[in-house]
């Protein structure tokens, strides 16, 4: 396990209260970040051992504040029930440069863990629906999978990731129906994917009409065609594997552009002849029973509503093909934890899924539903609303094509006709709007304010990353010198900010919160734009001068690295 030198300091302290007050320990933990208004560093609260020590907290802060002494400490003071605490930032100069060249020692980036007994971790995501173009509604499952699945590996966890395809049920029955009705082979080799979309979207509005009038005719023959599927018919079969063909090189011509992809894509319909064996089992062991009109259920603990695991016409549902899914993966993988991420609308599916994994003996395997918000559109009125076809934007690549567009009004002459960094800061804009605040709200797709070099951006972030390359392309690199006497005083809010990184990559990762990454390294750069007020770096004298460029490249390295996490890269150019 990798051991960064900002919890070494503190254990340190920690270790240091204990001698000073004569306790036999001190609760991990104790020892927070300090208020930034109040100027320190660090804090020891000492209320917790007020009662015990027969002391007012006040007067244990007083005790401790002459007594704490470690190499990390540049001072303490007492105020309070509080020992506010300043870090030296010559040793956390020296901190930063030791943690970073262990990383690079195990071949991990700074930040990044190395587990003794790395956990395995299934992500699942994005999971679209085949058949159909790819849909926004599928941003924030494919944007916060991946950083995911990515913050899951900077822990030293052995990740898999499974695109888990919705390629059965009702809807193929209506794209079948669809096609025979409306489209026709020249139609499909034309338009693809948004040739089956048009005529899905056409039958879908076909079946409604025909509920409104009482009929049944339509729903007859869609549900003909999946029961055809799921018994194999050929004919049936021919019509799926051509269907996904035609979507799946769409789907992964989407997934080039947002730069993810996925270890394995098991789709549904793999999962219906082993969801059904399943049933079949959990009946004969009395984990299933008998529902109304032929149905199968399972009752859970906690649930007045049973799981629905068979319908009455033999035919498989979501839960049919999860439960066989959840059997596989727990069979061929044996996984510590699974993480599906899926939107909220499926919260009462997976919490039935996760009570049953437990009834089945899973006990030792975590299971996460990851879910998250809608995207809303900022109106020309002013107003905000659910992003809809109605407004403008609804298929993904409408979206990325737009957010190029906004890129390339919002650039410098600088990077005039360079594509490459365009679609970086296009992309980076799109995926920071969604990591940026907490995966459960609803996330906003303001393009002036996504595009915003002075506010909450990742166009202000890659602009920092990028003044910094100008810098160092302009007057060289430096490595850092343990012999030198500088005193880091200037760049002290730098390197404590830096410090923290390691610690912000946890948490991140163990409350499947990566917003905490983009909001650090906002932070940072806000950090280094007050530092470029006050300090000279190009003009210093040398050993100046090489202290402060082997700090920027430090910078540099951790604005990199925690975009990467957030599947962000930084542009050449702004």
């Amino acid at each position: 396990m990798m051991n960064y030198a900002l919890e070494t300091a503190i254990t340190a302290i920690e270790q240091a209260a204990v001698a000073a007050l004569g306790l036999s320990e001190v609760p991990a933990g104790v020892v927070e970040y300090a208020n930034p208004k109040i100027g320190a560093d660090l804090a020891f609260p000492c209320f917790a051992f007020a009662a015990s020590l027969k002391q007012s907290p006040a007067a244990l802060a007083a005790t401790l504040a002459g007594a704490l002494q470690t190499p990390a400490i540049a001072r303490c003071e007492a105020a309070g029930p509080y020992v506010n605490i300043w870090l030296d930032p010559a040793f956390l100069a020296g901190a930063l440069h030791d943690d970073m060249q262990g990383a690079a020692a195990n071949k991990v980036g700074y930040g990044d863990h190395i587990k003794e007994h790395p956990q395995t971790v299934v992500v699942e995501f994005p999971s679209p629906n085949i058949a159909k173009p790819f849909s926004i509604g599928h941003l924030r499952p494919a944007v916060q999978g991946w950083a995911m699945q990515k913050l899951a590996r900077a822990m030293g966890d052995t990740v898999i990731t499974d695109d888990h395809l919705g390629d059965s049920g009702t809807p193929f029955g209506k794209w079948v129906v669809g096609f025979l009705r409306y489209s026709s082979d020249e139609q499909i080799e034309k338009e693809g994917v948004y040739e089956l979309a048009r005529v899905y979207i056409q039958i879908t509005k076909d079946l409604k009409d025909e509920t409104d009038a009482g009929g049944h005719e339509i729903a007859d023959e869609v549900q003909v065609w999946l029961t055809k599927m799921e018994q194999g018919d050929a004919e049936a079969t021919l019509y799926r594997e051509r269907f996904i063909a035609i979507s799946m090189d769409h789907i992964h011509h989407v997934y080039k552009r947002l730069g993810i992809h996925t270890d394995h894509a098991m789709g549904e319909a793999g999962f219906i002849a082993p969801g059904k064996k399943l049933v079949a089992a959990y009946l004969a062991r009395g984990i299933a029973v008998e529902g109304e009109e032929g149905s199968v259920i399972i009752p859970l603990e906690g649930f007045e509503t049973p799981m629905l695991a068979l319908k009455s016409n033999g035919t498989a549902n979501y839960a049919t093909t999860d439960i066989a899914t959840l059997d596989y993966r727990m069979k061929n993988w044996h996984p510590d934890k699974i993480i599906h991420i899926v939107g909220a609308e499926q919260q009462f599916h997976f919490n039935q899924l996760f009570a049953l994994a437990k009834k089945l003996g899973y006990t030792d395997t975590e299971f996460v539903h990851y879910w998250f918000g809608i995207i809303d559109q900022l109106n020309e009125d002013g107003t905000r609303s659910k992003m809809s076809s109605r407004k403008g934007v609804v298929l993904l690549e409408t979206l990325l094509d737009k957010a190029e567009e906004e890129a390339a009004k919002h650039a410098s002459p600088a990077i005039a006709g360079d594509g490459e960094s365009i679609r970086r800061i296009a992309l980076g804009a799109v995926k920071f709007t969604d990591l940026g605040q907490d995966k459960k709200t609803n996330i906003l797709f303001d393009w002036q304010s996504m595009f915003n070099l002075q506010g909450y951006s990742c166009a202000y972030v890659q602009y920092a990353a990028v003044r910094i390359s100008g810098i160092l392309a302009k007057f060289g690199t430096a490595t850092y010198d343990a012999d030198n006497t500088y005193d880091w005083a200037a760049e002290h809010d730098v390197l404590l900010h830096l410090a923290k990184y390691p610690h912000v990559v946890t948490e991140a990762a163990s409350m499947y919160e990566p917003h905490r990454i983009a909001t650090y390294l906002y932070e940072l750069a806000k950090i280094l734009n007050r530092y470029y007020e006050n300090t000279n770096v190009g003009e210093a004298e040398d050993n100046t001068r090489a202290a402060r460029l082997w700090l920027l490249a430090s910078v540099h390295q951790v604005i990199a690295h925690g975009l990467d996490l957030l599947g962000i890269q930084v542009p050449d150019k702004m």
